[in-house]
Order: C-alpha cells, then sequence, then structure tokens
C-alpha cells in the first residue's frame, strides 16, 4: 500500500512540474514571436522607444504580475493563464529593443547559455537534499539591492558598475532558479483539485518564467556583441 502511495505522489509531482515547465516554455515562446515579429516595423519600434510608451509598458506589466501572484487564488484558472500569456506576450514588446542593441547571433547563442545553465540549475534544485530556503530569502534581498543599485547607475552610467550589476544579477538568478524550483517541487505535491494544480502551473510557470527571463538579459549585458 506505501509503494502504491508513493508512487501515485511521484506521478503527481511529475504531472505537475511538468505542467509549470510546459506553461513557462508557452510564455518564453510567446515572448520571442512577439519580439521577432515587431523588430522589422520601424513606426511601432519608434513607438516603443519613446520613453512616455516603454514606462507605461513597464508599469502595466509590473502591475500584471503582481496581480497574478496575489489574486490567482481567486481567479477562475482560465482568467490566470489568459493574465500570465498576455504578460508574456507584452514582455515580448518591451523586450524588442534589444534586437537593435546588441546582434542576432550572439542574442541567439547567450539564450541557449541561459536555457543550459537555468536546467543545470532546475536539477540541482529538483534534486538537491539542502535545504534552500535560507539561501532564497538571502537572494530575494539581493534583488531588491540590485534594483537599487540599477536605478542609481541609471544616472551614473558607469560601465564597470554595470558589468558588476550584471554579474550580481545573473548570480542571484542562478541561485533564484534553483531555490524556486526546490519550492515549487516540494508544493506540487499539496494540489487538492483540478483547479489548484492549473493556478499552481501558472503561478509557477509565472516564477520560472521570471527567472529565466532576468538570467537572459543580465548574461546577455554581459555577453552580448552590441551592433555598431
Amino acid at each position: 500500500m506505501q509503494t502504491q502511495v508513493g508512487s501515485a505522489q511521484s506521478t503527481l509531482l511529475q504531472r505537475s512540474m511538468q505542467q509549470v515547465y510546459l506553461w513557462m516554455t508557452a510564455g518564453l515562446l510567446i515572448t520571442g514571436a512577439v519580439s521577432t515579429g515587431l523588430v522589422g516595423d520601424a513606426s511601432i519600434m519608434a513607438l516603443i522607444m519613446n520613453p512616455i510608451v516603454f514606462f507605461g509598458l513597464f508599469i502595466v506589466q509590473l502591475l500584471m504580475v503582481i496581480g497574478l501572484s496575489a489574486l490567482v487564488q481567486r481567479m477562475s484558472p482560465m482568467m490566470a493563464t489568459l493574465i500570465f500569456l498576455a504578460y508574456a506576450g507584452l514582455n515580448g514588446v518591451t523586450l524588442t529593443p534589444i534586437f537593435l542593441a546588441y546582434t542576432a547571433e550572439s542574442i541567439a547563442s547567450t539564450f541557449f547559455t541561459t536555457a543550459g545553465t537555468f536546467a543545470v540549475m532546475a536539477v540541482y534544485g529538483a534534486t538537491t537534499k539542502r535545504d534552500l530556503t535560507k539561501l532564497g530569502s538571502m537572494l530575494m534581498m539581493a534583488v531588491i539591492g540590485l534594483i537599487i543599485a540599477t536605478l542609481i547607475n541609471l544616472f551614473f552610467q558607469n560601465s564597470v558598475f554595470n558589468l558588476i550589476i550584471s554579474i550580481a544579477g545573473v548570480l542571484i538568478f542562478v541561485g533564484l532558479t534553483a531555490y524556486d524550483v526546490q519550492k515549487l517541487t516540494r508544493m506540487s505535491t499539496q494540489m487538492s483539485s483540478a483547479d489548484d494544480a492549473q493556478r499552481f502551473a501558472i503561478i509557477g510557470a509565472l516564477t520560472l518564467y521570471l527567472d529565466f527571463i532576468n538570467l537572459f538579459i543580465y548574461m546577455l549585458r554581459i555577453l552580448g556583441v552590441r551592433r555598431d
């Protein structure tokens, strides 16, 4: 009997995490499709590069993440899914300018480097016996420090400080990937209904999507080749 229960829990865990990764992948595909689709449209690019429009889109994205994270349990699974996919599409819009700043080859190579790094840390987070809870708490505080440092450097535009921030960003989100995967793996065994499982899949996908995107951006700032 214990063997059957253990097998059922293992199957539930695998299915729950598979859904998380599938939705995360869907989000990344939408982001990539939107970015590559818009980059050739000069009028759209000019609109996106407008500081007021760009800042407005950023605020909308921030509100979507906060709203989905805070209210996901009150939403229908369909609503949560639509908000996540809309966020991924909107993020594709705001990421489009990177195609003007960096060569396509360096963006592609950095993406695959990010994917490999993410995969390694995801496997580590899912399999390690070490409790990463304390590490996660420290990393979340580090994210706040990273945001403050980034805002400060907007005024000084110091290239050395920018490199330090980028390296710190990579290290922070590498650690957060392992922490978040471990946290989600533990949470995945607590689903009591199909709706709960779908909500979990979406909020889990959002969490790992954000880890991946931030890791990619900071890696690109280090490895990316800028256009002349």
